[in-house]
C-alpha cells in the first residue's frame, strides 16, 4: 500500500526534516507540529544556504504554500 503525504510527514514528527522552499530558501530543524495546509513548525530551525548555516532561528513557523518539498532527513 503506498503511503500517503501527510503519513510521511507524521512519521517525521519530532526528527529532523529539510523544508526547500519557493525561491530556494531551505530550513533545516525538528519538525514539531504541522497541518493540511502544509504549515510546518520548525524547533531549532536553521536557513541553509549552499549546504551551509547562515541563520539560526530556533522555532519558527513556515507557511505551507510557500513549501515546495519536506524531506525527513533521516531514514523513517
Amino acid at each position: 500500500m503506498a503511503e500517503r503525504p501527510l503519513d510521511v510527514i507524521h512519521k517525521s514528527l519530532d526528527k529532523d526534516v529539510l523544508v526547500i522552499l519557493k525561491k530556494g530558501f531551505e530550513f533545516r530543524g525538528r519538525l514539531i507540529g504541522y497541518d493540511i495546509h502544509l504549515n510546518v513548525v520548525l524547533a531549532d530551525a536553521e536557513m541553509i544556504q549552499d549546504g551551509e548555516v547562515v541563520k539560526k532561528y530556533g522555532k519558527i513557523v513556515i507557511r505551507g504554500d510557500n513549501v515546495l518539498a519536506i524531506s525527513p532527513t533521516e531514514e523513517l
